[in-house]
């Protein structure tokens, strides 16, 4: 039985009896007794538990988490305090300066944007240990398929932000024209210079958010 502790459970309720996810969960068990797998088990769902279901006003769209020690713990480009920054998100706060919406990021962890209503998910949302990709086929594509059409559900307004041909592909499913969808170039060392500096995306969300809900996100992580 999973349990996130929010309205998540609910909503996600028939999704956990499915049979594609029960097959899954049965291939993770083994998975996690027999190889390294990130993040921790008990981390799998921290972007539903730090952003519930009612509270989502901005949706990130990560790929899969990061397979070094450490890094990864439920949340799309977040690391822990005490781990290095990854490049993808030392880009992400770059072009956060470069759009004047924030000039401190003393560590990776993207816990206070959560918290604030950015839900910051992986298409996938576990990984073998130094094994990109290595779990996006078990069957996590059509549990966050199912997420993003729940969230296409919400009468407020949500703006999606799909960076990169993974993150795109999802773009089907937002189809509720109350929804905004920024897209663009993901923040990776590989494509950031191609088109992610000079997005705008951080600036434009909160111009909608101000407009619609009379409040910003707070990007600075002190």
């Amino acid at each position: 039985m999973i349990k996130i502790g929010n309205d998540w459970d609910e909503i996600l309720k028939s999704e956990f009896e499915k049979e594609y996810f029960l097959k899954m969960k049965e291939y993770l068990k083994q998975e996690y007794l027999e190889k390294t797998i990130y993040p921790p088990k008990n981390e799998i769902f921290t972007a539903f538990k730090l952003t519930s279901y009612k509270d989502v006003k901005v949706v990130i769209l990560g790929q899969d988490p990061y397979h070094g020690f450490g890094q990864a713990h439920g949340l799309a480009f977040s690391v822990k305090k005490d781990i290095k920054i990854p490049p993808s998100l030392r880009n992400m706060y770059k072009e956060i300066s470069a759009e004047e919406e924030g000039d401190t990021f003393n560590h990776g962890c993207l816990e206070s944007w959560a918290e604030q209503g950015v839900f910051l998910l992986n298409t996938a949302l576990t990984v073998r240990e130094s094994d990109a990709n290595s779990h996006s086929k078990i069957g996590w594509s059509v549990f966050t398929d199912a997420v993003i059409k729940k969230i296409n559900e919400k009468d407020e307004t949500v703006v999606f932000v799909l960076w990169g041909n993974n993150a795109k592909a999802k773009k089907k499913y937002i189809t509720n024209e109350k929804h905004i969808v920024l897209e663009g170039v993901h923040p990776s060392p590989l494509s950031a210079s191609r088109g992610f500096f000079g997005c705008n995306h951080f600036k434009d969300i909160n111009k909608i958010l101000e407009k619609l809900y009379g409040t910003k996100i707070d990007w600075n992580i002190y």
